[in-house]
């Protein structure tokens, strides 16, 4: 295949729709978490589910790097914007995740707060370079697969000697989420999904490779198929996940191969491992605090550290107590059993982080009407 829309072909979803049909056997339920926002919202948006077998369920995990962060980061930006006098830039699904007292960084940019929406990093270096007089703060977040610009940037600032440019690093980990999911002591709080088997992102893989997920499938017993975000893709990955059930096998597999090798970007890897290091722990929304799962930016760059320089301290804050956010990510609920979700929590007026980015659980079943199977 060479072309997008042979990956959108209705015919060939249909097939693989019937081969997981004849696979699938009787009196068996098979549940699979797509940990990735772009797959969930290739399922809502193809209305892949309705294909499926009533035996094969989708969970949404929490692959959304705006869903996960916890309103006390947000907090911390609006901090810098508001009270340090500091051009914020940042990616544009961060603006409008709710913050405390009613606030989020498009609401803070409304009371005055010079808030900027970039599509790069090296947008962000331009303004620090634009504006010499100003402090210029990258707010940075994301998985593994936004983490190789911002190093870059933190180099490239370097490099140049720009001495009022920083950056406020949110960036989290892949594998550390997976784990909590399976193994966190919130489970009993939470309640916990049985899971069959992950659709393993595919962005982040073309930076990591499926080297790192080896440890789930043998430690946990769990199948991993990594998988392209067209929905033939996410149809081929489920056939194999049933397959690897099926027949007892529990082992990482390549539908992305097209994108992804088993050592990923090692260029990539080199120069995030040369910038940043591991937070001994950081919360995420919805998962509590995760040991080991973000980074931080290393002694040599501390000056380009964004925390360091305006001396910020990280203070927890609660979710919305009608919020079910935290347990939609951990794909113990679903959008729909949220009493806020669809009346008073939309994309324009999000309650939960999950209704915010584009690649949240919530805003894919809203955008693509599947709230109006209530079932």
């Amino acid at each position: 295949m060479k072309y997008i829309d042979e990956f959108r072909d209705g015919e060939l979803a249909k097939n693989l729709a019937l081969s997981i049909g004849a696979e699938v056997q009787a009196g068996r339920s098979y549940s699979f978490m797509e940990f990735c926002g772009g797959h969930t919202h290739a399922i809502s948006r193809y209305g892949l589910s309705d294909l499926l077998p009533a035996s094969v369920r989708m969970v949404h995990g929490p692959g959304c790097p705006v869903c996960v962060l916890p309103i006390g980061r947000v907090d911390m930006a609006i901090d810098l914007a508001l009270n340090h006098g500091v051009i914020l830039c940042t990616y544009g699904d961060t603006l409008r995740i709710p913050a405390s007292e009613g606030l989020s960084l498009m609401k803070a940019k409304a009371r005055g707060g010079d808030i900027r929406m970039v599509y790069s990093t090296i947008d962000a270096l331009q303004i620090a370079r634009d504006n010499p007089q100003r402090e210029v703060v990258f707010f940075a977040i994301g998985f593994e697969t936004t983490t190789p610009p911002t190093a870059v940037a933190i180099q490239q600032a370097d490099k140049e000697n720009l001495p009022n440019f920083s950056v406020l690093c949110c960036h989290v980990l892949t594998p550390s989420a997976i784990s909590n999911i399976l193994e966190s002591p919130e489970v009993r709080q939470w309640g916990t999904v049985p899971l069959d088997g992950f659709i393993g992102p595919a962005h982040v893989s073309t930076v990591i490779g499926s080297r790192p997920y080896e440890f789930f499938a043998e430690e946990y017993r769990k199948p991993v198929v990594i998988a392209g975000f067209e929905p033939l893709d996410v149809m081929q990955a489920i056939l194999m996940l049933v397959r690897q059930v099926n027949e007892g096998r529990a082992e990482v597999e390549n539908e992305f191969a097209r994108a992804v090798t088993r050592d990923g970007n090692l260029k990539a890897q080199d120069r995030v491992a040369e910038v940043f290091e591991l937070r001994r722990e950081f919360e995420w929304r919805g998962l509590a605090v995760v040991p080991y799962s973000a980074l931080k930016i290393r002694g040599q760059y501390a000056s380009f550290d964004a925390e360091r320089r305006f001396d910020l301290d990280y203070r927890s804050v609660p979710d919305n107590k009608a919020c079910d956010c935290g347990a939609i990510l951990r794909g113990v609920k679903k959008p729909q059993d949220c009493k806020l979700f669809g009346t008073v929590c939309t994309p324009e007026n999000p309650i939960g982080s999950c209704m915010v980015s584009s690649e949240g659980a919530c805003a894919a079943h809203y955008s693509y009407g599947r709230y109006k199977d209530m079932h």
